[in-house]
């Protein structure tokens, strides 16, 4: 894929269409620009950040005992108990 833009007396430069779509991008989202291999890159900076989430959390379900999806949904429930538990301490 090929596209070119062009850069305003102000800098600024308009994301064709095409390459919108294929980030994801709309109005009001914002980029990042980073360097790989000598080449100035476009990046979605919402879909940047969800993916070092992911990075991040690699082996933490493990870790925490989680096999199943009705692990995680226990997992939720326990902790919606106890913060109850702990805004009601002092209500009886």
């Amino acid at each position: 894929m090929l596209d070119v833009a062009r850069i305003s007396i102000k800098g600024q430069v308009t994301i064709p269409v095409e390459i919108r779509k294929r980030l994801g991008l709309k109005e009001g989202d914002k980029v990042v620009f980073t360097e790989k291999n000598g080449n100035i890159v476009l990046l979605n900076s919402n879909r940047l950040a969800f993916e070092e989430f992911q990075r991040e959390m690699t082996g933490e379900a493990e870790r925490a005992g989680i096999e199943s999806e009705q692990d995680v949904v226990d997992m939720v429930k326990q902790i919606r108990r106890k913060m109850w538990e702990d805004e009601h301490e002092g209500d009886a």
